[in-house]
């Protein structure tokens, strides 16, 4: 298990739960449940932030949002 914010380019993983109850609901809204593959498509230059791949829409996340939720490779 690791979190979102460590995996890289171009790795699929499995969302499997949050660490911070607060960005719970709004990442729940955009589709970042628990079971979703999700797919690291973009880095941006300095890191912040990445694009993902979720449900079939690419969404931006920051580092921040990314670390709190944890994820397993496929």
């Amino acid at each position: 298990m690791m979190k979102l914010s460590e995996v890289s380019v171009g790795k699929s993983v499995v969302i499997k739960e949050f660490e911070n109850n607060e960005i719970f609901i709004k990442l729940m809204e955009m589709g970042c449940i628990p079971g979703e593959i999700v797919k690291i498509e973009q880095i941006a230059p300095l890191g912040d932030p990445i694009s993902i791949t979720v449900v079939g829409y690419n969404l931006s996340l920051r580092l921040n949002e990314a670390q709190y939720i944890i994820v397993e490779e496929i």
